[in-house]
């Protein structure tokens, strides 16, 4: 099984406008790194976010390069500062490839937990963009296939 772990792209800041929505760049951003994994063929059965304006965004435009948009939705306990841990477990019986579009620290602490088994370990850096490859085989550890951020496609 993969999970697909995606930061959502740059925002605009709250003072102009509370909903948080993407930045034009953001949008760019997220549109490089669709355009990348579109000829990666990438096969996942559901794109769960945390419902907020950026990661939503973040999810439609992704799902139009691995042909999910349907099954794009938004989900409890993807927020910014929730508990990555029930997901954690539930992603440990999961059986199919899965994508999550959210924030940080959330995105650092899941990551942590399914690599190292601590929410405190320091595993990757999560740049506004950036996607990044987790593989989980016979539940043993979760390993980092590969990461990529819009900066690396510039």
């Amino acid at each position: 099984m993969k999970v697909y772990l995606v930061r959502h792209g740059d925002a605009v800041s709250s003072g102009v406008d509370p909903q948080r929505p993407l930045s034009e760049q953001g949008r760019a951003d997220i549109r490089k790194i669709a355009s990348f994994i579109k000829p990666l063929e990438i096969s996942v059965e559901h794109i769960w976010h945390s419902g907020k304006a950026r990661a939503a965004q973040t999810a439609e435009i992704i799902a139009g390069a691995v042909d999910v948009e349907r099954n794009c939705s938004a989900r409890d306990g993807l927020g910014p500062n929730d508990d990555a841990t029930s997901i954690a477990d539930e992603l440990d019986a999961y059986d199919t490839d899965l994508m999550i579009v959210g924030h940080l620290p959330f995105l650092w602490n899941l990551t942590s937990l399914l690599v190292a088994s601590k929410e405190t370990a320091d595993v990757v850096a999560f740049d506004a963009g950036a996607i990044a490859c987790l593989n989980h085989r016979d539940h043993g550890p979760w390993q980092i296939n590969w990461m990529i951020t819009p900066e690396l496609l510039s």
